[in-house]
């Protein structure tokens, strides 16, 4: 922590022409002798900090003194965002070791070492154990259009046909290891799996973005009503408290936002929940085992039962 929030201080006073303790405190979330202490370790490992009191004092560095930092190019600065995920970083086609390089080469020689020990000791494995990779072919020219701003052609995927979509790309997300392409056509905007996109052309024209688009926010609000109009088939069920506990993970914190009913003398709860149809449901309470009791629809708990025989079946000695 502390390396990080060092390095954080000398690029917050890099070309400043000084500020307070007091602000510097408050900016990094530590107290006025925690900073005093920390331009202390930069001065002891070279850099060229000093302050003034009085004032229009401060904490400073040298005029016209930089770090290193200036020399990334811009591929390598973007590349700094995708240190921690390689394989994200190799499929959008960016190089990071020569900004991990020039990061590191930048570094006071304290901060260097304790960074490159979290380099050796810590690593993101961001896709998902059950995911394979899909053919993202397409994804560096998506990529060139989302982040320099140009209109995408591109050909989609759609069931069994094909479509041609002009898009005004707004990012690009990964989740679970897929990516994703956030675009605006015909004024709505929508997701795209890249892995879908048979081809893809960024064109020179410039892109239409809103100024107020929050790529994040979009994202999180999409995914949720996704998730919400996935889910149509209404059923009530009793839980033991384990499964009530564990309900989450089997139908998703979504799905499992509900209200349960008083516990009865054992604990055991009443939920009505709205999953994505039976058959979905049959295969999500085998997962909840002996903690579950199917009340309605009888049609559910039909199949349930008929389910649990035929496994009861399979694994009869």
């Amino acid at each position: 922590m502390r390396s990080a929030r060092l390095l954080e201080m000398m690029l917050r006073l890099q070309g400043s022409p000084g500020v307070t303790a007091q602000h510097l405190a408050d900016e990094l979330g530590v107290s006025v002798r925690t900073v005093y202490r920390d331009v202390g370790a930069l001065s002891a490992a070279g850099v060229p900090v000093w302050t003034q009191s009085g004032p229009g004092g401060g904490i400073r560095l040298l005029d016209g003194w930089q770090s290193r930092l200036s020399g990334l190019t811009r591929p390598e600065s973007a590349a700094l965002m995708l240190l921690g995920v390689p394989a994200l970083a190799a499929e959008l086609g960016v190089e990071v070791d020569a900004a991990r390089t020039k990061l590191l080469g930048s570094m006071p020689l304290p901060l260097r070492t304790a960074a490159q020990v979290r380099r050796d000791r810590v690593h993101v494995d961001a896709p998902g154990w059950f995911t394979e990779p899909g053919g993202n072919e397409h994804l560096p020219i998506v990529a060139t259009a989302v982040l320099e701003g140009r209109r995408l052609r591109i050909r989609y995927r759609r069931g069994g046909a094909e479509v041609t979509r002009t898009l005004d790309p707004l990012g690009l997300v990964a989740k679970a290891g897929i990516w994703y392409l956030v675009a605006a056509h015909s004024r709505r905007i929508v997701s795209y799996r890249v892995g879908r996109i048979t081809a893809a052309d960024a064109l020179e024209e410039p892109a239409r973005r809103p100024d107020d688009f929050d790529l994040a926010a979009w994202w999180t609000t999409s995914t949720l009503e996704f998730d919400r109009e996935m889910r149509t088939f209404a059923c009530s069920v009793r839980l033991s408290p384990t499964s009530w506990h564990r309900l989450p993970k089997i139908v998703g914190a979504g799905a499992a936002d509900v209200e349960p009913g008083e516990p009865d003398a054992e604990g055991w709860v009443r939920v009505d929940l709205m999953l994505e149809g039976e058959d979905v449901a049959v295969d999500q309470f085998l997962a909840l085992g002996g903690g579950v009791e199917v009340l309605a629809p009888s049609s559910l708990r039909a199949a349930l039962r008929a389910a649990g025989e035929r496994l009861a079946r399979l694994n009869h000695p």
